[in-house]
């Protein structure tokens, strides 16, 4: 695709009010910054397979590992990565760490995600 296959104005005219109106509700930048960080989480298919599997059911390590086929050290370190972007927490049951999806916004849009690609 190039710039000349996308559509634009014939002519180029401003509509001042209507940009600072929608500028007016725009994050700031930092903001921003951790959005955009949030979504290359998401760009990861072995993530979202993670991901996945947590939204059907919360697994220690082992389990996840065994579910997609995977070690359980490459496991290990896409969880970090996952928890430290807010999107995944665990708790200790005995010798075991029980992952699962950090709160109902990871399912929804792990939820809305599916629904946009299915369309």
């Amino acid at each position: 695709m190039s710039v000349h296959d996308v559509e634009c104005c014939e002519t180029h005219h401003h509509h001042n009010k209507l940009v600072q109106e929608t500028m007016k509700h725009m994050p700031e930048e930092d903001v921003l910054y951790d959005l955009a960080e949030l979504f290359k989480v998401f760009g990861d298919s072995t993530r979202i397979r993670i991901l996945f599997v947590l939204y059907e059911q919360e697994l220690c390590v082992c389990d996840i590992a065994d579910a997609l086929s995977m070690t359980q050290s490459a496991v290990s370190h896409q969880l970090k990565i996952l928890k430290q972007s807010k999107l995944i927490d665990n708790r200790r049951e005995g010798r075991s760490v029980i992952y699962f999806l950090a709160d109902d916004h990871v399912k929804s849009m792990i939820e809305q995600g599916l629904e946009h690609v299915e369309e």
